[in-house]
């Protein structure tokens, strides 16, 4: 299954069934509203869609606009974002000669979860000298998740797979991570593609918590990198463990892989110009790619020509426009 967010003027949005194609859809109705009631309801919700899958193979879908899609979250009770992907840190750490991070644990931090860009809208930035960054993402969205729940278990609490970018502001990093508070000003709001899809609708490229799919990035049409979520040390249900060890999980917690990052970047590139920037430090003493300019676009898709999870594509814009 496939479920989208149409803007009706409310916070949450209005919830969509979306066609396999992705060109077609319908409400879900009253009783299902948004995504966040729905995610509480799953069961419901999943016998509902059939019915609603149902009328849209019959034809009784709309065609759907692109630019009237929001995120399928544009708010949620939790965002956790982990770092699953091993080359990403070990190249950060050759390059800034950082002794590594002594640990057994995923890495994990709670970010900024009240509100989420669509994949299509402006990303209103205050200045080009916090040094713009993307970040290149799978993330999954959970039912409700008891505290203590084992890896072994965690997998059926999997609802929902996204496609994000989570903006970073790399200037403003350093001195938040000093701190040991985390962080506030260098996690913007993230960016989350159009489509909100079920484990099932990967197929075999869901394997054992990961996804197992290239993810595509262009900075101004460009190509960026395209590194596969395959290399995760820690599937989801892995990090979903984690973040529950001493906490219940609310419905509709997402949770994020970290940049998609893989060893063989000489060929596939990076999700992400701090990567880049670090690999340029480690082969030529220094980095030559800049961050982000206004005007600058991103565009990252994954999956069947970027139909699966519909495509981000965005301009970074300032806040003085």
């Amino acid at each position: 299954m496939r479920f989208a967010t149409r803007d009706n003027g409310t916070a949450d949005g209005e919830l969509l069934l979306v066609a396999d194609d992705g060109l077609y859809g319908l409400p879900m109705g009253s009783s299902f509203p948004n995504l966040l009631h729905s995610i509480a309801n799953w069961d419901a919700l999943k016998q509902h869609a059939s019915t609603v899958a149902a009328s849209i193979a019959r034809g009784d879908g709309f065609a759907i606009d692109p630019t009237s899609l929001i995120a399928p979250l544009p708010r949620t009770w939790q965002w956790l974002d982990g770092s699953a992907f091993p080359n990403h840190g070990t190249l950060m750490e050759t390059a800034f000669k950082h002794p590594p991070i002594e640990t057994d644990k995923p890495l994990m931090y709670q970010g900024l979860s009240h509100q989420f860009l669509s994949g299509l809208e402006d990303v209103i930035l205050p200045s080009e000298d916090d040094f713009i960054d993307f970040e290149g993402e799978f993330a999954v969205v959970t039912d409700d998740v008891p505290m203590g729940c084992p890896a072994n278990e965690a997998m059926q609490h999997i609802r929902l797979i996204l496609l994000l970018n989570d903006w970073s502001l790399r200037a403003v990093a350093p001195a938040e991570m000093k701190t040991g508070f985390g962080w506030i000003q260098a996690k913007p709001a993230c960016s989350v593609a159009p489509f909100a899809i079920t484990p099932d609708a990967l197929g075999d490229r869901w394997i054992n918590g990961r996804v197992c799919l290239p993810l595509r990035v262009e900075v101004n049409g460009q190509w960026f990198g395209h590194p596969s979520g395959e290399a995760m040390a820690y599937g989801f249900h892995d990090l979903i463990a984690h973040a529950a060890r001493t906490r219940s999980l609310c419905a509709g917690t997402i949770i994020g892989s970290g940049t998609v990052s893989n060893t063989d970047y000489e060929s596939v590139g990076s999700t992400c110009i701090s990567e880049r920037r670090a690999i340029e430090m480690i082969q030529d003493g220094q980095p030559k790619t800049s961050f982000l300019h206004f005007g600058d676009r991103v565009r990252m898709t994954a999956g069947h020509g970027g139909a699966l999870f519909g495509e981000i594509d965005q301009r970074v814009a300032p806040l003085s426009q």
